[in-house]
């Protein structure tokens, strides 16, 4: 989510958002490391879109904050449109970070999906702008996949996890290091469709969801024993 400012002068439009992490596995270098992910991948496309024939520039303004202490009313309270609340963890039910929806601003992370170069917090972020998963998961012979292909997408073997397995078996798929923000990703935000007030509009909506920690299932044994 994010409120985008509208620059008549200089014909540009810039996304405000602002990632606000919590959770056991978030501290203050890793939230860095997600807000320079975010804006540098979303930035390097150099996105234009049209409006009533003139171009504009779209540019991508990502602050951070992580919040070790963040009350749960902060979350569920808020009407800052820039704010995107995280929790980050070691674990995460599924095995997979994930967002609230399409146009959102909350979700939960898991620490081993943000190593670096992996653009999961671009392609989650991609996803609170409204961006879904393409239909077509079967890319071979397209070339660099997008940033919105989800981890099992079938691509040329040189984006694979492991590039001489065969495509869809155990590292036959997507590894996300190798995706990228592209133009056209920027044209499906659907800027130009906004109603700007007083030059600023919202992209995304309020999910609000305060995440509480996941917890590990049980291993068999310990739940034989309770039985």
């Amino acid at each position: 989510m994010g409120e985008a400012e509208i620059n008549l002068f200089n014909k540009t439009i810039t996304i405000h958002s602002h990632i606000i992490t919590y959770g056991n596995a978030a501290d203050e270098q890793l939230t860095g490391f997600i807000r320079d992910e975010i804006e540098t991948m979303w930035n390097e496309p150099q996105g234009i879109i049209n409006i009533k024939r003139e171009s504009f520039s779209v540019l991508f303004h990502i602050t951070a904050a992580w919040n070790p202490l963040i009350d749960i009313d902060e979350i569920v309270m808020n009407t800052d449109a820039r704010n995107n609340y995280f929790r980050i963890e070691d674990y995460a039910r599924g095995n997979i970070s994930f967002v609230d929806g399409l146009g959102c601003n909350t979700g939960y992370f898991m620490l081993e999906n943000l190593y670096k170069g992996s653009a999961t917090a671009a392609h989650e972020y991609g996803h609170t702008l409204g961006l879904d998963h393409p239909s077509n998961l079967d890319i071979r012979g397209t070339g660099v996949p997008g940033i919105m292909y989800p981890r099992g997408t079938l691509v040329d073997a040189q984006y694979q996890y492991e590039p001489t397995k065969p495509a869809g078996v155990k590292g036959g798929t997507i590894h996300p290091i190798y995706r990228k923000v592209f133009k056209e990703d920027i044209e499906a935000l659907k800027l130009d469709k906004l109603r700007f007030n007083n030059n600023k509009a919202i992209v995304g909506d309020f999910t609000n969801v305060y995440h509480q920690k996941h917890d590990r299932p049980a291993p068999d044994n310990m739940i034989a024993d309770a039985l």
